[in-house]
């Protein structure tokens, strides 16, 4: 049988990548010691209070047809904290709430670019990114950064390779893999570039509450930006709420109404008793949340301190997010030899910078989702490994 042209743009590299996640997942099941750092699903539990409010609403009987675009309260909800963390002035009805970042990601791609149509992203992206521009025809031209640079985007950079058939600069801060936020500077120069060639901003900024270092910006607040801008963002990481999917856009009023249309041939709404809880999650003071950003922040650190006198597995300190980047450049094996040899040998499961783009080479990804303990035992195998192979390489 036949299949379209969009399966192959769906497939590659990004869905390859997490075949070692996978593997871990297998040789864990057979009951070997395995570790796993290679996915960024927190090891918190959801708040009570929010699954108790799923549960409630469920015994309500919310188990019907919910508004497409989401229910009043919570974009309502939704558009407050916004406007609260940003200063960005925001209506409920400049809100479409998705099953989580990663679909809202998918359908403003699919509202804002077409066949031939450039996006510019940085370098190393997150996994999905290419399959999801792909989907719709456009063409991903990464911009490539430096983990000299901290892997922070250069507005410069991003500047040299606009053209004619630019559509759009989609970003991440925190930047997933590296952890790496933007300062104000950077995105008003970015900005301005958006403004100049007409160019729309898709700002990823599911990590937002998990900064550790510097402000968070949220570039559809500088001045002439809100008009060209959809913000994503979700719970998922926040909450610890990864399975709930359950995720959003702020956009401009015409691009949420796009976004309406194609959330009802999709989707047709999300779970409401999903969205009574997330409204409770959004409205009420719960101190796990600060607590799980302080044992992320710990956790960074404890990496850190624990590679910092690896000659073979080099760290770089992350303003934000649920990873550390680890340079392992200097055992002369790649990110992907390197990881596939800490499974096998080691039993600790990371991903491969390279899954991430070319820039990302010689480097690994840790996920920060692993209680001190074991995640100390992890950096002890990692740094063995890394060490064990610069004394004894051909043992790779």
């Amino acid at each position: 049988m036949r299949f379209t042209a969009l399966t192959k743009r769906i497939a590659g590299d990004g869905a390859a990548a997490w075949d070692i996640h996978y593997r871990a997942l297998a040789k864990r099941a057979k009951g070997e010691d395995v570790l796993l750092l290679s996915v960024g699903d927190p090891d918190f539990d959801t708040p009570a209070p929010i699954v108790k409010a799923a549960v409630d609403s469920l015994n309500a009987g919310h188990t019907h047809y919910s508004d497409v675009r989401g229910k009043l309260a919570l974009r309502a909800s939704i558009a407050r904290r916004h406007q609260q963390r940003s200063g960005q002035a925001v209506e409920a009805d400049q809100v479409v709430v998705l099953a989580g970042a990663q679909c809202a990601l998918f359908s403003v791609a699919q509202c804002v670019l077409e066949v031939g149509d450039e996006v510019l992203v940085a370098e190393p992206m997150y996994v999905t990114y290419e399959a999801v521009f792909g989907a719709c025809g456009a063409t991903v031209v990464p911009v490539p950064v430096r983990s000299e640079n901290g892997f922070r985007v250069m507005a410069e950079d991003v500047a040299a390779r606009i053209t004619p058939r630019t559509r759009a600069l989609a970003l991440n801060s925190p930047h997933n893999p590296s952890g790496a936020s933007l300062p104000r500077a950077t995105w008003e120069a970015l900005a301005q570039l958006c403004i100049q060639h007409d160019l729309w901003l898709i700002s990823d900024e599911v990590y937002s509450e998990l900064l550790f270092e510097g402000e968070h910006i949220s570039p559809a607040s500088l001045p002439g930006m809100a008009e060209r801008t959809a913000t994503l963002n979700s719970l998922s990481k926040s909450h610890a709420m990864t399975g709930w999917r359950l995720g959003w856009v702020v956009a401009p009023p015409a691009l949420a109404a796009h976004l309406e249309n194609l959330a009802l041939c999709m989707l047709y709404g999300s779970p409401e008793f999903i969205q009574d809880a997330a409204v409770v999650a959004l409205e009420t003071p719960l101190p796990e949340l600060e607590a799980m950003r302080e044992a992320y922040r710990q956790r960074r650190d404890l990496v850190c301190d624990c590679l910092a006198n690896s000659p073979g597995a080099r760290p770089l300190k992350p303003d934000g997010g649920m990873f550390v980047m680890v340079d392992i450049r200097a055992t002369g094996l790649s990110a992907q030899a390197f990881s596939d040899h800490l499974l096998e040998h080691y039993g600790v499961s990371v991903l491969a910078g390279e899954a991430f783009g070319p820039s990302a080479a010689g480097h690994i990804r840790l996920g920060l989702v692993l209680a001190d303990e074991q995640l100390r035992d992890a950096c002890q195998r990692i740094a063995r490994c890394a060490d064990a192979l610069i004394k004894e390489p051909t043992h790779a």
